[in-house]
């Protein structure tokens, strides 16, 4: 159920006891432990955990603590390990300008170099960063496009530095000190991060979660840290292992795909995949490179869409879910027959049905399909993002004319539908405010911001 990303399992303190740690991780559902070195030493140690233990995983890199010496000839021994079975990163590196262990130029170097050398094998970097911001994010900058993909451990900095993270792809994990009584800041960012960017971790054998604050950490407890995430995001830790674990699968490669699922629980809802294919192409949709989503694989080609019964199988007892939404990484409505089978079915069981959709329903079959949600559906959401054709073409890719189809469809679903939401994403230059009041002057329908990272 959970990875941990992060744990030190080679300091002295694991050395007593380390088969029996290895040994409560499993039992607390551990499936894999990554050990990030922080010095040459430490990584020839990891280098043994892996042969030994099947669920440890390694990184290797020299932390900032360790870069007063840096040369190529410690630069050429980190290739030389990395290139060791089952390490699937470079890192412990990064820079840290709270203690002067090391010079800042000699901490930037390695940095660099090590970066380089990660973009060179097709690694992730496992980054540390404490009171070096700008530097970080100058550096980590210039490498926007070039692949680099990076978890930020431990991560305490603000919102907007997350948000230019998130935009340049990278992973962030927070250790058992999210748990401790004093931190409210903390746990207010964290309740702000997008799930699809989180990774788990303790940092063992520090920061210790409650209850256990003052002993050494161990992998075991990373379900402690779960359990603080799933309560920040009102979810279970059963949904953050899923969430975490693919997550880190992108990130590491560490596990397997999912096979596609056709139905998705996330909360209490129940979501239905009809299809990956759409008639707009958004420029902020993942549905052709990641169509993934809180841990679910959501890709199917048209061939492997499947019919009303599959859905209406796993679906069951629709009363068990607070609602059935018609929701994918695709346009519903390009599989109108099959949605209406699934509707009838929920709604004769008094299930509550959402539809999500971009609003061309109509365009695309060819009809007004409008009256033909009522009684079918309880809610429908629409996605406008945008408050004229021009932007709406632009950001959705396709003819201006379809913002009027947008407008024209939504107007007409209030006649059938009770509840008819439109939606815009907080995207770059995409002006909410104005949108909001298109929404409320123009179309007279409920409003809703969708947060983007």
């Amino acid at each position: 159920m959970f990875i941990d990303t992060h744990a030190h399992l080679f300091y002295h303190n694991f050395k007593g006891d380390i088969d029996k740690v290895i040994q409560r991780a499993k039992d607390a559902e551990v499936d894999y432990i990554i050990v990030p070195s922080t010095d040459i030493p430490s990584a020839k140690q990891i280098i043994n955990l892996c042969n030994k233990y099947d669920i440890v995983y390694g990184a290797v890199g020299v932390h900032p603590h360790d870069t007063k010496d840096w040369d190529n000839i410690l630069l050429k021994k980190v290739e030389e390990f990395a290139g060791s079975n089952k390490i699937v990163a470079i890192g412990e590196i990064g820079l840290d300008y709270y203690y002067d262990y090391s010079p800042k130029d000699e901490q930037i170097r390695a940095f660099k170099d090590q970066i380089e050398l990660a973009l060179k094998l097709n690694l992730p970097v496992i980054v540390h960063n404490r009171e070096a911001d700008d530097d970080m994010m100058e550096i980590i900058s210039t490498y926007c496009g070039s692949g680099l993909k990076a978890q930020f451990h431990c991560f305490n900095g603000p919102l907007e530095r997350a948000k230019e993270l998130i935009k340049l792809h990278h992973y962030f994990s927070f250790t058992g000190n999210i748990t401790f009584k004093n931190a409210n800041e903390l746990q207010s960012l964290l309740k702000k991060i997008n799930l699809e960017h989180l990774l788990l971790e303790t940092d063992s054998p520090f920061m210790t979660p409650v209850p256990h604050r003052g002993k050494r950490n161990e992998p075991a407890y990373v379900n402690l840290v779960a359990e603080k995430i799933a309560e920040l995001h009102n979810m279970k830790p059963q949904d953050i292992g899923r969430i975490t674990s693919f997550n880190a699968f992108k990130m590491f490669g560490i596990g397997s795909l999912p096979e596609t699922s056709f139905t998705y629980k996330i909360g209490n809802a129940l979501y239905i995949n009809m299809t990956n294919r759409c008639n707009a192409d958004c420029v902020f949709c993942r549905r052709k490179e990641e169509p993934f989503i809180k841990g679910y694989n959501l890709k199917m080609s048209k061939s492997e869409e499947p019919p009303a019964e599959v859905y209406i199988k796993e679906i069951g007892d629709p009363r068990q879910y607070s609602e059935i939404v018609f929701c994918g990484f695709g346009e519903p409505t390009l599989r109108w027959e099959e949605v209406k089978e699934v509707a009838k079915y929920v709604k004769s069981r008094n299930g509550k049905t959402r539809l999500d959709t971009n609003g061309h329903g109509n365009y695309i079959n060819k009809k007004d399909i409008t009256p033909e949600m009522k009684d079918l559906f309880d809610s429908v959401s629409v996605s406008l993002n945008a408050a004229d054709q021009e932007q709406y073409s632009e950001i959705m890719q396709v003819e201006p004319a379809m913002f009027n189809e947008a407008v024209i469809f939504t107007k007409n679903a209030k006649n059938y539908v009770d509840n008819v939401v439109i939606t815009v994403v907080s995207y770059n230059n995409i002006d909410v405010e104005k949108v909001r009041r298109v929404v409320k002057e123009e179309i007279g329908a409920e409003f809703r911001v969708r947060e983007y990272f």
